[in-house]
């Protein structure tokens, strides 16, 4: 008797450790647990730690509570304007209701990215390219709107969502940086236009001070040659007045300036003797003889040259080598007439 209620004894026992393995469950911290009972939704979630459900009657589902980061896949869209686009973005999302996402629809996870990317193709064919490249922020807000407003119902709570990137066709990725050079080109020169307009008035006012002072624009540009000296690696070409290298080079040669020059009559030309019919006889008895004038002063008479310096050389010599004198009654030949080929010649005629 005693052997059979030990036997039951430790049947009950092990029946009863099997009931209670099969009944226990553990939710973690960060999940809770949702009781379907003959399935029927029982009113109380269970809470995070040790939890008792009835094996065979109870059935338990966790339901993850943390924000869960999903990315969604990129749509190719048309924009507003009509340039083909093609977007990404992330959601960030929590369940705040696990009865209502268990309940209300068979996987929040998938319903949240379909609803994701049908909002993400929308907001594409409502907004402008600029919109897509500039004003993310707002799309951001717009887009979290319309994820949020059917997720409620399903215990889902949108926390953010961001549009990743915008990728464009290469031919719109090259017309958008010619439109941005052209804009940087149209801005450079609206400024430089600026600059000169501004350069031009305070040149305007520094002229004015300069021409009330000559002296200010030598300066000017002496400090010109200093700056352009500075550099040792450039020619410098100076403006110089051709009038003053004039007077410089008549200068060096000894002669004075053009405005002390006079004007000099020229050279008298040697004279020509003249050969002069001498008086003689009459025709009856003889021809007449012409006679030969004596030369005229020479240039070097002229001058003033001492005549008697070869007479002084000749003194100077011995007695015997000394020449003869000249016979005053002769007439010099003319040097002239003796040059010129094939001219007249005269003897000279003694002096009577």
């Amino acid at each position: 008797m005693v052997q059979e209620l030990v036997i039951a004894a430790v049947a009950a026992v092990s029946g009863a450790a099997v009931y209670g393995m099969a009944a226990a469950r553990v939710v973690k911290q960060y999940e809770r647990g949702v009781v379907l009972r003959l399935g029927r939704l029982h009113d109380r979630v269970r809470p995070p730690g040790f939890t008792m459900i009835v094996p065979g009657v109870d059935r338990l589902r966790k339901v993850n509570m943390q924000i869960v980061t999903m990315p969604v896949p990129a749509q190719d869209g048309i924009t507003r304007d009509n340039v083909t686009v093609r977007v990404d973005a992330v959601i960030y999302f929590k369940v705040v209701d696990p009865a209502s996402a268990v309940i209300a629809v068979e996987d929040y996870r998938f319903a949240v990215s379909q609803m994701a990317q049908t909002s993400l193709r929308s907001i594409i064919g409502k907004s402008d390219l600029d919109d897509l490249l500039s004003n993310r922020e707002k799309l951001n807000q717009g887009l979290e709107l319309m994820i949020d407003s059917p997720s409620v119902g399903w215990g889902v709570q949108i926390d953010r969502v961001e549009i990743k990137d915008v990728s464009l066709p290469e031919t719109m990725k090259r017309s958008m940086a010619r439109q941005a050079e052209a804009d940087r080109e149209r801005r450079a020169r609206v400024i430089n236009a600026d600059a000169e307009l501004q350069a031009s008035k305070k040149l305007a006012q520094a002229a004015q001070e300069m021409s009330s002072q000559p002296a200010a624009l030598q300066l000017r540009l002496l400090q010109t040659v200093v700056a352009v000296a500075a550099e040792k690696n450039s020619t410098l070409v100076l403006p110089f007045p051709v009038e003053l290298l004039r007077f410089l080079e008549r200068a060096q040669q000894g002669q004075p300036p053009a405005e002390a020059q006079q004007p000099q009559s020229p050279p008298a030309p040697p004279s020509v003797p003249q050969v002069v019919p001498e008086p003689g006889p009459p025709s009856g008895y003889g021809g007449s003889s012409p006679r030969a004038e004596p030369p005229a002063q020479t240039e070097s008479h002229a001058r003033g040259e001492d005549l008697a310096q070869p007479v002084a050389r000749a003194a100077r010599l011995p007695a015997d080598e000394r020449p003869a004198p000249p016979d005053p009654t002769t007439v010099p030949p003319d040097p002239a007439q003796e040059r010129q080929p094939g001219g007249a010649h005269t003897e000279p005629l003694a002096r009577h």
